[in-house]
């Protein structure tokens, strides 16, 4: 592994920028870390959990079934990886509109009343993502009860 670090530091002249294709895939790939990253956070994920996980990834981002759960498993592997929830939000931070981001805690949301009931440990590592992602308070208030609604079946997406 250092070695390809190496010769990726060492290869001459300049570096493509990713395509947007390739940043597309990051944000799907933080979004699903992020994801695992709240429903892990008081200790497991159960599969309720992880069910509203592969749903979020689908309706949220507008996977199919099967790149949904390929998509889980790699962030699976992305949260065990990351040092920070920094490493996972900048670059939806820096790449997304509000509304998008103000989605994204929805979502989390989704995964932490999934088991219908709402964690403190979860609790704040989705407070934590929203401040990471620079969501308003307001703005974090009205994902909560849309994803509590979500969960609890009461919520009706109007697109």
């Amino acid at each position: 592994m250092l070695e390809s670090l190496r010769q990726l530091l060492a290869a001459p002249g300049p570096r493509a920028a990713p395509s947007e294709e390739a940043k597309e895939r990051t944000r799907r790939l933080a979004t699903g870390a992020l994801l695992v990253e709240v429903g892990r956070a008081d200790g497991h994920i159960g599969a309720e959990e992880r069910q509203a996980m592969q749903a979020a990834l689908e309706t949220g981002l507008g996977l199919t079934r099967e790149d949904a759960l390929a998509l889980l498993g790699e962030a699976e592997s992305q949260s065990r990886q990351a040092t920070s929830l920094f490493e996972l939000t900048q670059e939806l931070d820096r790449a997304l509109a509000a509304e998008e981001k103000a989605r994204i805690v929805e979502l989390l949301w989704r995964v932490v009343f999934a088991d219908a009931r709402k964690d403190p440990h979860e609790e704040q590592r989705v407070r934590q993502i929203a401040g990471l992602l620079h969501v308003p308070h307001a703005d974090f208030i009205e994902a909560k009860i849309r994803g509590r609604a979500h969960a609890e079946g009461r919520w009706r997406d109007p697109a």
